[in-house]
């Protein structure tokens, strides 16, 4: 399980308030999009859930339970900018946290605990398609295969939530495509819940679940201080998505066949563009 409840969350930085009133339910294994206006607190927020913030007011639960004061491994973060030690391999990058966890005194395994996360960092790095590149640093790879590597070294801790902050936007429009289809698929493959910063309005369409948009109801510059951002907008994607369900809309992602939001045939069916959809995604933009 990995459903996350949030309660008349609020946030507040000496006089600025940043987040107010936010009251949220995320079912296990969904994949949420965050959208809305820069500096409305969308990476704050992310920041709260993963433990680097704590809350003004309001309560953070994942499982029923309360959220740990500290990050924990229950909960993995993917940066916009490629969160690895350059001074690793990609295949040290990978086994770090485990081998940290296994030996907090020294951050090192020997013998047969050593060979069965070594062995485990290789599958998860065939999973993200860098099989062949373990014993290369970071500033060897390109800025896709970082970002890969970035998301096996979240994914080898086992996550039960998985927090990505803008983690595509630095990446060309082909290299973020790939990324796109693998994250997908992790989805679909690793029983875990996603929460997603974005500023790209056809990639929250396009891997969510659920849209959730974060605003100033009051943006007035006499307001700004006291008045802080809130959800004004929650849209589930239709036709719905589940985790470990395939669809039509997890094949490999072409514009004009498999956006929701352009017609176009594939596999024999025609796309209807939805009404409510296209407004919604108007409304948005």
């Amino acid at each position: 399980m990995s459903g996350i409840t949030i309660k008349n969350l609020w946030k507040e930085y000496g006089e600025q308030i940043v987040l107010q009133n936010v009251d949220l339910e995320i079912a296990p294994r969904a994949f949420i999009a965050l959208v809305g206006p820069s500096g409305c607190g969308k990476t704050t927020f992310l920041r709260m859930i993963l433990g680097q913030e704590t809350p003004t007011r309001g309560t953070i639960e994942i499982d029923g339970a309360p959220l740990p004061p500290e990050p924990g491994p229950d909960r993995g973060v993917v940066y916009q900018r490629y969160s690895v030690f350059p001074h690793m391999t990609v295949l040290g990058n990978v086994m770090a946290g485990p081998e940290m966890k296994a030996s907090r005194l020294i951050g090192r395994t020997f013998g047969a605990r050593h060979r069965a996360i070594a062995e485990e960092a290789r599958a998860m790095l065939a999973e993200v398609g860098l099989a062949g590149s373990e014993d290369k640093y970071p500033a060897q790879l390109s800025g896709g295969m970082q970002q890969r590597l970035a998301l096996a070294q979240a994914l080898m801790m086992k996550p039960k939530v998985l927090l990505l902050d803008e983690p595509f936007g630095a990446l060309d429009p082909g290299i973020r495509g790939d990324i796109h289809k693998l994250m997908k698929r992790l989805w679909h493959e690793v029983p875990m819940t996603v929460v997603m910063v974005t500023h790209d309005l056809r990639e929250a369409f396009t891997l969510a679940t659920r849209i959730i948009a974060f605003e100033r109801t009051r943006d007035r510059p006499e307001e700004r201080l006291r008045y802080g951002a809130t959800i004004t907008k929650d849209i589930l994607i239709w036709p719905p998505r589940t985790a470990g369900e395939a669809t039509i809309w997890d094949r490999d992602f072409q514009p004009g066949r498999d956006d929701p939001t352009i017609p176009g045939p594939i596999a024999g069916t025609t796309w209807r563009e939805d009404e409510s959809d296209a407004e919604t995604y108007a409304t948005l933009r």
